[in-house]
């Protein structure tokens, strides 16, 4: 009993001891790694005070000092935590314990074994929580490590950036102080300024990529949570600012001086502004086009105001009868209002190779033409040695030649087109003038095919179309003048120069009024020591007209062009013209001619009518198949070239129709232009024309069904252009109603449509007074065609015994009223044994009357009266 007792009370004290030592090895664990949580707790604190860090490098240098010796202390610590970890590794091993399990009964009294093991559990924890913390706190000092050098470096390179971009900015803007106003600065340095200005631009280029890295590390920064130090931030602020103004001060600068160039340099308009006076203003459109400003008015035009002044003076001059000469001295007027007068081909061809005008089909925009004009009349003042204006001169032509080849005003025309203008105005002989003109269009051989000879007709023939006198000249298709030219080409492809001014120098109608103006300009100074039978006028100045019927009739050109005559005096044809003083032997060739004549009937005259120019094939008679697809036609589609087309046909129409009653015309009665019977004097030899031409009274019986067939074609032709006016009347209506249409309702969306019918209205309204007037002509030739059929009429109708020997009729209408008297006083001398012959006299004579009373209801219902026609207007 003693013996159990005593055994069991060494064992209780082995057990006392053990639980005594491991309660101080537990004990001894416990409080250093407590110790060791509190700290690494602590210093993680201290690790999160020093951030976020602040954008300055003095203050970011002192944040690396500082967690450099921040991380030294750690590191000294380590060795000790290190230690007391593997302590509590070591007591772990010797006293493991198990997962803790739900207890089955709430007891107070807790078994030794599971003392031991609570505490072996709260030592691992311990040693897992201090662990934990240890590496964290290792991690985020290197990771702070890391981010104060990378953030000192950062702020080191802005620091370095700044400080270069603000020196380059101090250079930039030194030099930008240098800079002189634009005021100051001469016109022909301003290229060179503007040069320079983009070269400096250039330099800068650089900077604005420093600019933008300096940025772009401060935004980086800020998305580190690293912002920029107050001092720094006004630094880049400022850097940014400066680089802004110097920027805006560039490029403010460089268009300034573009501006001036632009307004003021070799290729400005700006001294035309002179060319007009208050209350008128140039101004200038996208398209470098002109246009003026009325400021007292409020109103714009196309037209320079000296330009509108002259059109208005042109319109005292269609009181001229002949177009040739209407459209002669209207040019010669515009001639002389833009000084090209007095400029020489020689002179101009200088200058459209020192401005390197070839080819003649590229296109030239305004400042190139402005160029070209500024260098002609600067070299007509420096030939001359005269004073001109040259501004005016420029603005003026600039504003002719827009007129003539680009009517709506798109900027733009062909070389070829200036150059045949020029060309044509200009002071040279006319067969110069040709010349030049064909060389424009002839290949490298001299050779021009009919192509380019359409192309150089249909530029020339733009001149008088700008003066609304085309119909006259044969319209714009151009087609029947290449075919009258090409008969010279004896059957090839390509004519050459001199079968072009062979076929020039005999006036064709497309071309004459070309000639004519050389001879205006050549009539204007000359005087003729004769008196005008009409007006008086002694000397005679300019043209003078010598009637090769009557002798000593002269006619001044003011009387004779337009149609003035005494009543004593009706002048006769044929007519010599003169624009230089005659001679002995030209005034005795005349009066031969005159003698000659004084024998000669109507008939003759015209069976062998003599005319001043070359016809060509009419409009009408036009074979439009045969037109080349690179013909500078219009297209038939377009409405300005269907008005001026059915222009052409009612002249055409006027022309054929008096064409048979062309009898001895005087000044005061209907002097058709197309059958103006003219010669002048000049080198051309007389013409026969490809037929021959009655007077109706004179009409064999045979050609009767040729007249009634005429007629019917008439006819038909008046009923096409009464439709085709309709029809034009009804779209310059659609056309007027669409912009009131467009305004009313914004809320629509715009159509082409709309756009082309607005095109047509405007060319229909500057058309509508030219037909007017050719429907004015129209109805005046109707008039005097009725009043010549009534004389013919009274005349056939006398009685046989008034006639003459020959019983015609013809021959009394042959000449003037004097010699009608005294061919009827020998007539009373001479009986008419033959009764036979006086009846079959009296039966033509009423065959004939009633053949003209055919003629007048055809020609009435041909052409109805004014009232019926200018309505459809």
């Amino acid at each position: 009993m003693n013996l159990c007792w005593n055994e069991i009370k060494k064992k209780s004290h082995s057990l006392r001891a053990r639980l005594e030592a491991f309660s101080d090895h537990s004990g001894k664990l416990q409080v250093p790694l407590q110790e060791i949580i509190d700290w690494l707790g602590q210093k993680d604190e201290e690790l999160s005070a020093q951030l976020p860090l602040r954008g300055d490098v003095l203050l970011v240098q002192q944040e690396k000092e500082t967690h450099a010796a921040f991380m030294e202390e750690v590191k000294s610590r380590g060795p000790y935590i290190y230690s007391v970890l593997e302590s509590a590794q070591a007591f772990l091993s010797q006293h493991p314990f198990e997962e803790l399990e739900e207890p089955t009964s709430e007891s107070k009294d807790v078994s030794p074994r599971h003392r031991i093991q609570n505490i072996s559990r709260f030592v691992w924890k311990q040693a897992n929580v201090a662990s934990e913390l240890w590496e964290k706190l290792t991690a985020r000092c290197v990771d702070q490590h890391r981010h104060i050098e990378r953030t000192l470096e950062q702020l080191l390179e802005i620091k370095g950036a700044m400080e270069e971009l603000s020196t380059t900015l101090d250079q930039a803007e030194s030099v930008r102080e240098t800079w002189e106003p634009i005021g100051d600065l001469f016109i022909d340095s301003l290229p060179e300024h503007i040069q320079s200005t983009k070269l400096f631009k250039d330099e800068l280029s650089p900077m604005k990529d420093g600019v933008k890295v300096v940025n772009d590390l401060a935004h980086q920064l800020a998305i580190s949570d690293v912002h920029l130090s107050m001092e720094n931030s006004r630094a880049l602020e400022h850097i940014n600012t400066r680089w802004k103004q110097l920027q805006a001060s560039i490029n403010e600068r460089l268009k300034q001086l573009q501006d001036a160039h632009r307004d003021f340099g070799p290729g400005s308009q700006h001294f035309l502004s002179s060319s007009v006076q208050v209350p008128w203003e140039r101004a200038i459109s996208p398209n470098k086009v002109p246009y003026y400003i009325n400021h007292q008015a409020q109103t714009t035009c196309w037209d320079h105001p000296k330009m509108t002044e002259l059109y208005q003076t042109l319109a005292d001059l269609n009181n001229i009868k002949f177009s040739a000469y209407r459209t002669a001295m209207k040019l010669r007027r515009v001639q002389k209002a833009l000084r090209l007068d007095m400029v020489t081909l020689a002179t101009a061809l200088e200058i459209f190779n020192e401005h390197d005008l070839q080819p003649s089909d590229r296109a030239m925009d305004v400042v190139e033409v402005i160029h070209c004009l500024t260098a002609l009349y600067e070299r007509l003042e420096e030939e001359r040695g005269i004073l001109v204006n040259v501004p005016l001169c420029v603005d003026m032509s600039l504003n002719w030649l827009l007129n003539v080849f680009d009517s709506g005003r798109s900027g733009k025309m062909r070389a070829l087109s200036f150059k045949t203008g020029i060309a044509c105005l200009c002071g040279t002989e006319v067969k110069e003038k040709f010349q030049y003109l064909f060389s424009q269009v002839a290949n490298a051989g001299g050779l021009c095919d009919q192509r380019h000879l359409g192309v150089l007709l249909h530029e020339a023939i733009q001149v008088p179309r700008q003066l609304g006198e085309v119909a006259a000249f044969g319209g714009s298709n151009v087609e029947p003048s290449i075919r009258s030219c090409f008969r010279f080409s004896h059957g090839k492809s390509a004519i050459e120069a001199s079968q072009f001014l062979e076929w020039a120098n005999l006036e064709p109608q497309s071309m004459v009024w070309l000639a004519v103006l050389h001879r205006v300009t050549m009539a204007e100074q000359v005087k003729h020591q004769t008196k005008c039978s009409v007006c008086r006028q002694c000397p005679i100045k300019g043209f003078r007209y010598r009637s090769l019927k009557q002798f000593n009739v002269d006619i001044c050109q003011t009387c004779f062009l337009t149609g003035r005559a005494s009543k004593g005096n009706k002048l006769h044809y044929p007519i010599m013209e003169y624009y230089t003083p005659t001679t002995s032997s030209e005034n005795m060739r005349d009066f031969a001619t005159t003698l000659k004549n004084k024998f000669r009937s109507k008939q003759y005259f015209s069976k062998h009518p003599q005319r001043g120019y070359l016809p060509v094939q009419s409009v009408l008679e036009a074979d439009f198949s045969e037109t080349p697809a690179s013909s500078p036609m219009l297209p038939h589609a377009d409405t300005h070239s269907r008005i001026e087309h059915f222009a052409s046909r009612l002249a055409e129409m006027e022309n054929q129709n008096c064409s048979f009653f062309s009898d001895s015309l005087s000044p005061d009665d209907s002097l058709d232009e197309d059958q103006y019977l003219l010669r002048h004097s000049s080198p051309i030899t007389d013409r026969e024309p490809a037929g021959s031409q009655q007077v109706p009274g004179s009409l064999p019986m045979d050609d009767k069904g040729e007249l009634e067939r005429i007629l019917a074609h008439l006819e038909d032709e008046n009923r096409i252009l009464q439709g085709e006016l309709r029809r034009l009347k009804w779209q310059h209506d659609e056309a007027v109603e669409s912009p009131t249409l467009a305004t009313g309702s914004p809320e629509l969306v715009p159509d082409p449509r709309n756009d082309e019918l607005l095109a047509e209205a405007r060319i229909l309204r500057q058309h509508k007074s030219r037909l007017e007037t050719r429907m004015q002509i129209l109805e005046d030739h109707n008039k005097q065609l009725e009043s010549q059929l009534h004389r013919l009429r009274e005349l056939l109708l006398q009685p046989p015994a008034e006639s003459d020997g020959n019983g015609s009729a013809a021959s009394s209408l042959a000449s003037s009223p004097h010699q009608s008297e005294g061919s009827q006083a020998k007539e009373k001398q001479h009986d008419t044994p033959d009764t036979e012959t006086a009846d079959e006299v009296e039966a033509k004579t009423q065959e004939v009357s009633v053949c003209l009373e055919d003629i007048m209801e055809k020609l009435r219902s041909a052409f109805p009266s004014s009232r019926g026609m200018t309505s459809l207007i």
